[in-house]
């Protein structure tokens, strides 16, 4: 009979709580060289909290250009999703951060990576009317025709949301690739 105490995580002291909350509070806050220091010592890059959200998805949520730079430099995977199946791209495509966007594409996130429901960041950014983070994913070369889960394209989900800048971005776009 195996040991069953063996295969129970071990209870985490109150100090060793604190010191996790506050680390993942560096993330949320771009405490960038806290963070660098806390790496630089060690600390796993990408180490997740009890809703899997990983340093770099919260930094990147949070728009906190800075942090996410540190992150990447110390090997933060840009395609790490949450529990949710959200990534640190489809955060930021969110919240409407170009910047985040931009350092995560250049730190090799997947530009068509799904998040939960099967939403691109395109379709994200889409939806929220987003158009400088459309234009940048679009520049990248993320799929305007893809579709979540319920069969919304970018363009039906800025439809839908009533993301009318957007949308018309997109048919824009169509229009110049059928006759171009």
């Amino acid at each position: 009979m195996a040991d069953e105490t063996a295969a129970r995580p071990q209870e985490l002291d109150a100090a060793t709580l604190a010191f996790a909350a506050r680390v993942f509070g560096y993330a949320r806050g771009g405490r960038a060289q806290e963070l660098e220091e806390l790496l630089a010592m060690g600390l796993p890059p990408n180490l997740r909290n009890e809703k899997g959200d990983s340093l770099l998805m919260l930094a990147s949520y949070h728009g906190q250009a800075e942090a996410v730079r540190v992150l990447l430099a110390r090997g933060a995977d840009p395609g790490l999703a949450n529990d949710r199946g959200q990534t640190p791209l489809a955060g930021a495509a969110f919240k409407g951060d170009a910047e985040v966007v931009q350092l995560l594409l250049e730190g090799g996130a997947a530009v068509d990576g799904r998040a939960d429901g099967g939403r691109t960041p395109l379709i994200l950014a889409a939806m929220f009317n987003r158009v400088a983070i459309v234009e940048l994913l679009l520049a990248r070369g993320a799929d305007a025709e893809l579709r979540d889960a319920t069969g919304l394209s970018a363009m039906a989900a800025a439809k839908a949301m009533g993301a009318s800048d957007v949308a018309e971005l997109l048919t824009r776009r169509s229009i110049a690739r059928r006759d171009g």
